[in-house]
């Protein structure tokens, strides 16, 4: 079944239930390994990825409550003294925006291959950030009333797009950890399987992960009591979980103003299609999957997205217009089979901070509860969409 552009699906599934926001604080390093295979040897290097994912939030959630229920969180992401920090849209180039080319100049002699996306340029003749001295540095990341200002239809400045005085694009240090075997009564290492290396992560001061938990999970924390540690990724690393209520409200307003943006673009396709133009933010990796002829595959944008501008003329058309996304994200869970925990096939989700240019709103698939196979991807946080509107005159 696919969502037609007036079916009432909300911007984010489970964003009108009551949600309970977390720091997770690291006592230490933390390891998380990427979903890509090693083998220790001489040379090998474990691949790592950081924020985590989902299911390492909720397996040491789990853990500490020895329950195996259902839970809705939301996040992970950074949070810095109070403050929720989401990752960088991808579609701008320093500070401008980037836009499908047909959006800035139309022109029916305009050619690409109509099977993908279509192309984007910026509307500025002008280089970027012309007066950047060699010394600033961009922000991957944006605080949430950054964030909010672009729900609400307004341009960032330079400064916005640029690290403050102290602060690095990513506010954290990586640390690479040799892991060495010794061979059975001598004191060498072993030739195979004896040495690897991985990377360790350290958040700098005033940084701390943010989750944010259903009501039930949150009353089960409140019966263990916090604030309390709990285990979080490789080798028995520790992070203090905290309630921050001050991050409710913070979240509920970006949720209002998305859901306002979505209503407003669909309501605006009756008197004008142009204004019914929006763009979809991922604000966490986005697992879009589909089994084709037995085989599951992933791609960069939901399936049930069909393209705008497809090459059967015969075809409706979709509302996607175009993509911006970066490398893929490969993840890797477990599943429970007959009491036992065995690797589940991996997927390649794309990474948080990709935008979507969407000729009009259209839900997520994913996101409805009578979908428990799809669904459950977004109850583990992924695929959080945030919808922003799209003015001619930021291009």
């Amino acid at each position: 079944m696919i969502a037609t552009a007036h079916q009432p699906i909300t911007a984010s599934a489970g964003s009108n239930q009551p949600q309970r926001w977390y720091t997770l604080t690291p006592l230490d390093v933390l390891l998380f390994r990427d979903a890509k295979p090693f083998t220790p040897g001489e040379r090998a290097w474990a691949g790592s990825v950081f924020p985590p994912h989902g299911h390492a939030i909720a397996g040491a959630i789990r853990s500490v409550l020895q329950t195996r229920h259902n839970m809705r969180l939301t996040g992970p992401f950074l949070c810095h003294h109070g403050q929720l920090h989401l990752p960088r849209p991808l579609n701008y180039v320093g500070d401008k925006r980037l836009a499908p080319v047909d959006w800035i100049e139309p022109s029916p002699r305009l050619k690409w291959d109509r099977q993908m996306p279509m192309p984007l340029m910026t509307a500025q003749k002008q280089s970027v950030f012309e007066d950047k001295p060699e010394t600033d540095k961009l922000r991957k990341f944006l605080a949430a009333d950054q964030v909010l200002r672009l729900l609400n239809g307004e341009s960032l400045t330079k400064a916005d797009w640029r690290c403050p005085s102290g602060m690095e694009p990513e506010p954290w240090d990586v640390e690479s950890r040799p892991h060495n075997s010794i061979e059975a009564g001598q004191r060498t290492v072993k030739d195979s399987d004896g040495y690897f290396v991985e990377n360790a992560i350290r958040l700098h001061p005033g940084w701390s992960l943010a989750i944010a938990l259903d009501e039930d999970t949150h009353n089960q924390l409140k019966a263990i009591g916090v604030p309390t540690t709990m285990h979080l990724g490789g080798e028995g690393h520790r992070v203090r979980v905290e309630r921050c209520a001050e991050l409710d409200g913070k979240w509920q307003h970006l949720q209002a103003q998305s859901q306002q943006n979505y209503a407003q673009a669909e309501a605006a396709l009756a008197q004008n299609p142009i204004q019914g133009r929006t763009l979809a933010y991922l604000v966490t990796p986005g697992v879009f999957e589909r089994n084709r002829n037995g085989v599951a595959t992933c791609r960069a944008w939901p399936w049930e997205w069909k393209l705008a501008h497809g090459p059967n003329k015969n075809q409706t058309p979709g509302p996607l217009v175009s993509v911006v996304a970066d490398r893929p994200v490969p993840i890797s869970s477990r599943w429970l089979k007959d009491g036992n925990s065995i690797p589940a096939p991996q997927v390649f989700a794309a990474p948080p901070g990709s935008v979507y240019y969407l000729a009009r709103p259209e839900g997520l698939y994913q996101d409805k509860p009578e979908h428990p196979k799809v669904h459950k991807w977004r109850q583990l946080g992924y695929s959080e969409l945030l919808w922003i509107p799209y003015g001619a005159n930021e291009s």
